[in-house]
């Protein structure tokens, strides 16, 4: 039986792109394999909190050696790090904003980027603890910036790439819907050519 993790980032619920199209992807994945399980993790309905001194202190704070506040403050991403490590497949909702991820989604790999859960330092340097997932990211961007000189500003798939190679992800496939805010027709290619990519991954 296959885990799926599905996280949302828009700020939108009406009109959002990455939401639509991740919720079509899960839901192909679903059908290609009824008995698996989908945990839902909405960053803007129900959003994480950014990082604290206080949690900062609790996440390098041996479990045995944490008072009570640092506890309840670590609980948060304690879930978020389990809920990681239980998937067998990532499904991320990633649209850009102002040319790199929404608050929210950096917020949650702020509290999942854990020294002892997620990475360690080995004797050659950082090592990833989370291993085995096939992630694949919906991007949606108003300008298109897949290739050419507006390339330099994607700070989307780049960074997501990086951090989530960094944690063990290293088999992430991006599905990207760019253009979006150039009229009807470039919407509709969109869509199209990011439905054909989920319909040929979830075949």
């Amino acid at each position: 039986m296959a885990n799926i993790l599905h996280i949302d980032s828009s700020v939108r619920n009406n009109g959002s792109l990455t939401r639509q199209l991740g919720s079509e992807f899960v839901a192909k994945l679903k059908a290609a394999d009824p008995s698996a399980t989908v945990v839902t993790r909405d960053l803007a309905s129900n959003p994480v909190p950014h990082l604290t001194e206080q949690m900062m202190g609790a996440y390098f704070t041996p479990a045995e050696q944490r008072n009570a506040e640092q506890a309840f403050t670590i609980k948060t991403s304690d879930t978020l790090v389990d809920e990681l490590l239980a998937a067998d497949t990532i499904v991320i909702g990633a649209p850009m904003y102002n040319f790199s991820v929404t608050s929210g989604l950096k917020a949650w790999i702020d509290h999942v980027a854990r020294a002892g859960r997620t990475f360690k330092y080995g004797a050659t340097g950082p090592e990833g603890l989370v291993l085995g997932k096939k992630v694949y990211v919906v991007v949606a961007s108003g300008g298109a910036y897949s290739a050419g000189p507006a390339a330099a500003f994607d700070h989307v798939t780049t960074y997501l790439r990086s951090v989530l190679g960094f944690l063990g992800m290293t088999d992430v496939t991006f599905i990207v819907a760019e253009g979006v805010a150039m009229g009807e027709e470039a919407v509709n290619a969109a869509l199209a050519k990011s439905r054909a990519q989920i319909d040929a991954i979830a075949a």
